[in-house]
């Protein structure tokens, strides 16, 4: 049995995965990325054979997940998930089977990259304020001195090993759960928003994939989508949007000063400001996240302080992408709008962002697979949520943030929501009921955590199929007038 065994599970040993960083960082992380990887497929392996009550481990929620779920940095759960959109991909639920009476019929997966290094724009503005910083000569306070020997190493924009092992798992789940519903002749069918970190999370994900079934399944990256133009996986349709930089501006006043002065008095004519705070606190996800070690950028603030890092980053995309946002779902309509065709097998009905030549032809928008994953960006997601109903703030005044005062009571939260690998997933259900014929629902998980899906009268988180399309008023409409506002 053990040769066998092991046989076996050299077969789910993965391709190299696809990671674009400076050559001197990326070689060490790679291995140590490959080598993770092939050891955690054999220890897969083996449990599917031998009996292992994983170590528990308590989340947010209170869900008990095997502690892989959670990346090894040597930080606290509990301050990754202060991240806001730069936190890693943890799980928010276990995830748990329809209901004994359903069967799964079709899956549509919407996932974020994984993670990477700041972006272009991000990077500059870190390193501005690292750089006044270490422009002073004497620090006040010993957590500034590992500056005087600190060298700016970061990349900027594309994938980290994490981002890669992120996505590969991602593929091996999707398969162990999902595998029963598609062979060589039903792959899955595979998008990609043009980004190279978003294209290689797509790549990565399809091997995890086909590693998971011993390399029986060929699934591969079908459709690469440009990000100009038309296009359902990036949010760059709607010109005249607002941002969220008033509400968010509104409530780094509050946050952050105390902490600048703080910061300006440990370190007398660095004048950070407080967007430079902000940025600061930002490299303890980033730089803690490349090197797979506590950055020592995260010993600046208090774990009190991060709380304030993330309702940043909430507000932020709630009054941006968000439902708080001038013209804000109207830019996950065109996305809806295609799982709707998917989930229907209808021809798309779509007068937004949609490809109509694309999504025509059955070559690149089939409409008969039962398994669809799609890779985009974290702002799209949020306003394709926002178009479906999902993560309305019910128990909020106004169902909106208050960018003065955040509330316990929000279920906004960007590290549940779009952590980097973060997803959606859609199932098509058939579910038995008794003296009735059997009838179509879904259900909506989000990062594992089943949604209520109260805007289609949803019961323990399934929704009939009809009840849900015609709850999709607001896009099957086109935006009800907002898309021709994205111009006006």
């Amino acid at each position: 049995m053990a040769k066998d065994v092991i046989s076996k599970s050299t077969e789910r040993d993965h391709p190299p995965l696809l990671v674009n960083e400076p050559s001197h960082l990326g070689k060490r992380r790679c291995r140590r990325t490959v080598q993770l990887l092939v050891l955690a497929t054999f220890l897969g392996f083996w449990l599917r054979i031998i009996p292992f009550k994983w170590p528990s481990l308590s989340l947010r929620q209170g869900t008990v997940l095997p502690v892989d779920h959670v990346p090894d940095i040597g930080l606290p759960e509990s301050l990754m998930r202060t991240w806001a959109q730069y936190a890693p991909y943890i799980p928010v639920a276990k995830y748990v089977p329809p209901p004994p009476m359903c069967t799964i019929s079709q899956v549509h997966v919407l996932q974020r990259h994984g993670t990477r290094w700041p972006t272009s724009n991000a990077a500059a503005k870190c390193k501005s304020a690292v750089d006044k910083l270490k422009r002073v000569k004497d620090y006040e306070e010993d957590y500034l001195v590992f500056l005087k020997n600190f060298t700016w190493d970061l990349g900027e924009n594309d994938l980290l090993p994490l981002g890669a092992r992120q996505s590969f798992d991602a593929g091996v789940a999707a398969f162990d759960r999902y595998a029963h519903i598609v062979s060589n002749d039903n792959l899955p069918f595979v998008r990609a928003a043009s980004s190279t970190r978003v294209v290689d999370s797509a790549t990565n994900w399809t091997a995890g994939f086909n590693v998971a079934s011993h390399n029986t399944i060929k699934a591969s990256v079908d459709l690469i989508l440009p990000e100009s133009g038309n296009l359902t996986l990036d949010d760059n349709m709607c010109p005249n949007a607002g941002d969220g930089d008033a509400e968010s501006e509104r409530w780094l006043a509050i946050y952050a000063p105390p902490i600048t002065r703080r910061l300006n008095l440990a370190a007398p004519g660095a004048n950070l400001s407080n967007k430079d705070t902000y940025n600061l606190m930002s490299l303890c996800a980033f730089h803690s996240q490349a090197t797979m070690t506590p950055s020592p950028f995260c010993g600046l603030f208090t774990p009190e302080e991060f709380r304030g890092f993330e309702y940043f980053g909430d507000v932020d995309k709630f009054y941006d992408n968000g439902h708080g946002g001038n013209l804000g779902r109207v830019r996950g309509v065109g996305y809806v709008n295609e799982l709707l065709a998917r989930l229907t097998g209808k021809p798309v009905r779509d007068n937004t962002q949609t490809n109509r030549t694309l999504d025509a032809s059955p070559e690149t928008f089939p409409l008969d697979r039962t398994l669809y994953a799609d890779f985009s960006h974290d702002n799209t997601m949020v306003s394709i949520y926002s178009a479906l109903g999902l993560f309305r703030q019910y128990l909020l005044p106004g169902q909106k943030l208050n960018p003065g005062d955040p509330s316990s009571l929000r279920t906004w939260i960007l590290s549940n929501m779009v952590p980097f690998g973060g997803r959606m997933v859609v199932e098509r259900l058939k579910c038995t009921r008794a003296a009735a014929l059997p009838a179509a629902f879904i259900r909506i998980l989000v990062n594992d955590a089943v949604q209520p899906l109260k805007f289609c009268g949803g019961v323990r988180g399934l929704c009939e199929l009809h009840a849900f399309v015609e709850s999709q008023w607001y896009s099957r409409h086109d935006g009800g007038g907002d898309f021709e506002r994205c111009f006006d």
